[in-house]
């Protein structure tokens, strides 16, 4: 509970996605930094954006030279209207608005030793040597945090100090390794077996272990943390258990993290030997030479007092970037026109690139912005273009307004519309036709795969980014030069999997089950039965006998030990309070009656072994937090449902609880059902039943419609998370399983995934970088780059994509991206035409022809069916055999085909039939 409190107090709701990432400690000390940063052009004002958003103490910003043409290219919080401005006070008030609850403020003097006292965190940008050196030897002896970093071009470096002794408390900010135990041995050293579903690969020698719900060998829970030994059969050394009681079953071993301590040059130091790692010679090699060139900038300026000067300035906003890439390049950029999939955090941050680097800005050329959300609270810490007054509005509307202020000759659509198989009357083919690429910035393997689909359909550039927590990737697929965008397996597999419906009521074994547990009681006891109710009221005669066991086990639920509506408070507490013991104490006796802790299988072993923990009842006690929160959350709940005033008043709540008797299990809300069958679906269900099923919905329809609850993860006021983590935790309890936090529950429950916005801005970075080789017209495959990044370990990899398979029938050669084009002509040809055709071009004897899933011809047919369908128009028999017909706008039917002498993995180029 002290965990959930302190939560609040650093806004859990606005930092949620973050604190996945970094923890509580590490949230608590950003709010507490004070940092200095020292330039604000393109680069600093990254910097400045992230550091709001990330919600440190206070920022003080320190720049005091006017902003000038070039600024506008990169630096987003300035515009015309600041030119010859001091760039620290024309950002101020624009960084300020990302998070009113970072302090930001301006230092215009220069930076001193008293100064840097007031300071954790130094941050230079655009800055010259003797600044970096003076600054930095400061930082060093006061013991600052101290960075440096600078971009040239497409070229950048960074530098960071952080002290002689820096501990780095979590080296990966991954969650702690966890697995299941199958067995474990006794003796020098006992040998732990994990269960087959658990993978071993995840530990390795000399990983700091502990140990949780083990029943037997009790000796390990919560032992002080040892080293482990991975042996080849990927079993695990843990040490000697020779003296330690018999292990019996279940258990988790769980990782301890261990702190590292790090130690810092001070720049000068590192100036005068460099150090390079880099995973090649040539790398390495590169990194000399661009640290060279970095220097000899600073010592061009050193002696002229301004750095070199680009060719050709022309007074605009772009100027920077024609400085690298020319004017002929920037006018080409200005008429592409592209589709960007997700609004997001990366979606921001892609469509703030946009606008800066000028795409989209002249003639036919544009950026249309598609996202079916809408803008939640939790969004304000990474997706930046988002204010709290935007809290409920279309993601897409607000980013593409925005991004306009940004660049006001950026031409900007917004689509609130999702791009899904449902849309294609939307997104069809003369709406693709206008799009020079597709940049995507989505969440789930099943949107990505439909969008690249669309591409390798339309034969357009896919450029793709994602990130979970400090992991981050971007990637390029160029239509006949990369290969297409593959999902991986492991990722496809897993996504919306559900758990067993019989291993989530009655067997879990893991905190995954308990809470999926936890969100379905929710689900039928707060939105399902209140749907059901008023539907009843409405319908009073709508109800089959198909539909009795599922409504029944609902109203159980929902009845409790009450007879009729709840008319107080107090009747919502006994109600809650029911529930609590049919739950957790005699739910789980009877579930102990059928199947005894001693149960024995024919084949001689026990019931409750390997993943079947056995279950224990509990005793409800005011006194503990989690019994306590759970009836309050159920009875705040209950009483929402019921238009009834709720309490968050604890001390009043445990009072009312001395008075209240727990509920005798006879006295409980009837089972309509067979105790005896666990599947309550399956259970016999006759008139005597529906007789009593509608004698209940008879009493609860009298009075006002129930009101739904819709389950929502981010409102900490509604009892919504406070009522599943309480569930969760009981439950967890019941089977001897460690239960999570709220934090973590919500991260499971809600399937979010962890973010921040450093390693957003570095692979939408990463994104531009593809755009530009897309749109500069490169063709060759070794000009391309896929890209990788941990930021928690300072990995970062870029490699060349993968070229398309060839594939080869006879003399017909293609890739993933080819295509059969069949013209319909004039008139429509038949589908004898259309056979014809494709053996006289192609050579290709058509053995089956398909629309999706529909056979419009088979060579097996009889040779009447085939009398019947080969005179029939194309377009005429995809009508007859799908009862669907092209759309008005529709320019190609897709067709599959499969031929005569094919390798049975083969897949032929799909056949476009142009209308």
């Amino acid at each position: 509970m002290d965990g959930i409190e302190t939560s609040k107090l650093l806004d859990e709701e606005l930092y949620s996605r973050q604190m996945y990432v970094l923890g509580l400690p590490a949230m608590q000390r950003i709010q507490e930094a004070k940092v200095l940063l020292s330039g604000l052009q393109g680069l600093g004002a990254e910097v400045a954006k992230n550091l709001v958003l990330m919600g440190v103490g206070s920022l003080t910003l320190h720049d005091p030279h006017p902003t000038c043409w070039s600024d506008l290219a990169s630096q987003f919080f300035l515009s015309e209207q600041d030119l010859e401005k001091s760039r620290a006070e024309a950002s101020q008030e624009l960084v300020a608005k990302l998070n009113g609850a970072v302090q930001v403020c301006i230092h215009t003097g220069d930076i001193t030793e008293d100064l840097l006292l007031d300071f954790q965190v130094v941050v230079l940008t655009a800055s010259k040597l003797e600044e970096q050196l003076k600054v930095g030897s400061l930082c060093h002896k006061l013991g600052v945090c101290f960075l440096v970093a600078d971009t040239r071009g497409l070229v950048g470096q960074l530098f960071c100090d952080f002290g002689e002794d820096f501990t780095v408390q979590d080296p990966t900010e991954a969650e702690p390794r966890t697995a299941a135990i199958q067995h474990i041995s006794q003796g020098s050293p006992g040998i732990l077996t994990l269960r087959k579903e658990a993978d071993a690969h995840y530990f390795c020698d000399g990983d700091l272990v502990t140990f949780s719900g083990i029943e037997g060998m009790v000796e390990l829970n919560g032992c002080a943390p040892q080293p482990i030994h991975v042996r080849e059969d990927r079993t695990l050394e843990i040490g000697d258990t020779t003296t330690f009681s018999c292990y019996l079953r279940g258990g988790a071993v769980t990782e301890v993290k261990r702190p590292k301590t790090v130690s810092h040059k001070p720049l000068d130091a590192a100036l005068l030997q460099p150090r390079v790692v880099a995973p090649s010679p040539q790398e390495v090699h590169r990194a000399h030479c661009l640290h060279q060139a970095f220097r000899a900038l600073h010592k061009f300026q050193h002696h002229n007092g301004r750095p070199p000067r680009p060719w050709d300035p022309r007074r605009c906003r772009y100027d920077g970037q024609i400085a690298v890439f020319g004017a002929g390049f920037q006018k080409t950029l200005s008429h592409q026109h592209y589709l960007l999939v997700g609004a997001g955090a990366i979606g921001c941050e892609l469509l703030k690139g946009f606008a800066l680097v000028g795409l989209g800005t002249q003639g036919s050329g544009g950026v249309t912005v598609a996202d079916m959300d809408y803008i939640e609270r939790s969004n304000l810490s990474r997706q930046f273009f988002f204010r709290p007054q935007d809290i409920g509005r279309p993601k897409s509307e607000v980013a593409a307004k925005a991004a306009h202020r940004l660049n006001s000759d950026l031409q900007v659509t917004a689509f609130t519309n999702p791009l899904d198989p449902s849309t294609e009357n939307i997104y069809e083919d003369n709406f693709f036709s206008r799009m020079d690429g597709v940049a995507a910035a989505l969440d789930s393997f099943q949107a990505r795969r439909y969008v690249a689909a669309r591409c390798t359909h339309y034969l357009k550039p896919l450029l793709e980014a994602a990130t979970q927590g400090t992991w981050g990737s971007a990637s390029v697929f160029m239509p006949y030069v990369t290969d297409v965008y593959r999902a991986p397996a492991s990722a496809t597999a897993s996504e919306d999997a559900p758990y067993p419906v019989c291993t989530v009521r009655h067997f879990p074994s893991t905190v995954e089950h308990t809470l999926q547990w936890a969100r379905d009681e929710f689900e039928g006891l707060f939105y399902l039965s209140a749907k059901t109710i008023n539907r009843h009221q409405q319908a009073p005669t709508s109800l089959a006998d198909t539909d009795g066991p599922q409504v029944l086990t609902l109203l159980q639920g929902v009845l409790g030990v009450l007879r009729e509506r709840p008319q107080t408070w107090q009747d919502c507490v006994v109600w809650a309070l029911g529930h609590w013991q049919l739950c957790f104490h005699d739910g789980i006796m009877q579930l102990l009656k059928h199947f005894p802790p001693d149960k024995v299988l024919e084949d001689g072993t026990l019931f409750w072994s390997g993943p079947k923990r056995c279950p224990q009842p509990l005793e409800f006690d005011a006194s503990q937090d989690t019994h306590l929160l759970y009836v309050l959350a159920a009875a705040n709940l209950y009483a929402q449902m019921h238009g009834l005033p709720g309490s968050q008043d604890r001390t009043v709540l445990r009072g009312l609880l001395k008075f209240l008797p727990l509920p005798d299990p006879q006295h409980l809300a009837p089972n309509f059902v067979n105790d005896l069958d666990l599947d309550l679906a399956s259970a016999e269900f006759g008139p005597e039943q529906l007789k009593k099923l509608h004698e209940a919905l008879e009493v609860w329809s009298v009075g006002p419609p129930l009101q739904p609850l819709m389950f929502k993860k981010d409102n900490d006021s509604n009892f919504h998370m406070d009522f599943v983590v309480a569930a969760a935790s009981l439950r967890a309890q019941n089977y001897g399983i460690l239960p999570a936090n709220r934090i973590q529950s919500k991260q499971i429950v809600g399937r979010i995934i962890p973010a921040i916005a450093t390693t957003t801005a570095v692979v939408a970075g990463l994104v531009v970088l593809e755009l530009y080789k897309v749109v500069g017209g490169a063709r060759s495959l070794g000009a391309f780059r896929h890209s990788h990044l941990h930021l928690a370990e300072n990995r970062f990899s870029r490699w060349v994509p993968r070229a398309p398979d060839i594939q080869m029938f006879h003399h017909l050669k293609w890739t993933c991206w080819h295509r059969l084009k069949v013209p319909a002509g004039q008139p429509e040809r038949n589908l004898e035409s259309l056979l014809a055709h494709l053996q006289e071009q192609h050579g290709l004897r058509v053995r089956m022809l398909l629309h999706g899933r529909a056979l419009l011809y088979s060579a097996g047919w009889s040779p009447e069916k085939q009398a019947q369908h080969l005179p029939l128009r194309v377009t005429e028999l995809v009508q007859q055999v799908t009862g669907r017909v092209p759309k008005p706008r529709q320019q190609v039917l897709v067709l599959e085909l499969s031929c005569e002498g094919e390798e049975e993995d083969m897949t032929f180029p799909p056949l476009h039939y142009e209308l």
